[in-house]
């Protein structure tokens, strides 16, 4: 089910305060920790971090279904969620989700290796458990957040202020969302250059809008873009696992995610 929007509806406002609200509550207390206000004890906070960070992260798909619920009705949850059960979105949309996420993880990978960088070893024990890593990737390590933002909001926000003034709004939103995982010592984000994860988010915004649209608006498709895109991380690594260093693999990655953001939703006008 798709919202039904016009250009005078206003945003949903409470889609973003339950976002933030349910997310950042529950990663608080690692934060806290993180910067030394906080005594954890290190072994409690390494079993329960990883757990809590993903749990956090529903929070855009459980603000979505709040929102649905408060906004349209209780009687509209179910077509939402029913929505992303369909997995009809053609052979093309899925070969260049994997093409494009593959090609720029790969290229972030291999590249830096003509300047003298290390080619990082794979951190999968094996690409037979890829499957069922993607699998993960799709439902808890980050697609599941595109319940609520291209299944919900980015609608909204593209029909509000276009397609990507929408989409840059989203991706810059969506990047201040993960700003408490940066002082979390067990999140990856703490070896990320902040500057080149707002890049690739704002690329990455644009192409799961592409990829929604291309599949005749079928939210699972961004599930399986998003999960796509960091399941290809431990395969082809770009981020060094190390503080003060540069991460040249990183920032390539996020530069690409722009270049194929940008030169997928300007294909949507020569359509």
């Amino acid at each position: 089910m798709k919202p039904e929007i016009s250009n005078n509806k206003s945003i949903p406002i409470r889609f973003f305060v339950i976002t933030f609200l349910w997310s950042w509550l529950l990663w608080l207390p690692f934060v806290l920790g993180g910067l030394g206000i906080w005594d954890w004890d290190e072994n409690l906070r390494s079993i329960l971090s990883m757990p809590t960070i993903i749990l956090g992260a529903f929070g855009p798909g459980i603000a979505a279904v709040y929102s649905i619920r408060t906004l349209q009705g209780k009687s509209s949850v179910k077509p939402f969620l029913r929505s992303f059960l369909s997995f009809k979105f053609g052979w093309k949309v899925w070969l260049i989700i994997f093409g494009a996420m593959g090609m720029a993880n790969f290229l972030a990978w291999y590249l830096p290796g003509f300047f003298g960088y290390e080619r990082l070893p794979m951190l999968l024990p094996t690409i037979l458990v890829f499957p069922i890593y993607w699998l993960v990737m799709v439902f808890f390590g980050g697609g599941q957040e595109e319940i609520g933002w291209r299944g919900y909001i980015m609608p909204y926000l593209e029909s509000r202020y276009g397609i990507w003034l929408g989409n840059i709004i989203l991706g810059i939103i969506w990047t201040l969302w993960h700003a408490p995982l940066w002082f979390i010592p067990d999140s990856f984000q703490v070896f990320m250059p902040f500057s080149a994860f707002l890049i690739g988010c704002i690329g990455l915004s644009f192409f799961f809008s592409w990829v929604v649209k291309a599949s005749n608006n079928k939210p699972l498709s961004a599930l399986i873009a998003h999960g796509t895109s960091n399941a290809m991380l431990p395969v082809f690594p770009s981020l060094i696992l190390a503080s003060g260093v540069f991460q040249l693999h990183f920032w390539i990655l996020e530069i690409l995610y722009l270049l194929i953001g940008i030169v997928a939703l300007a294909s949507l006008k020569k359509q």
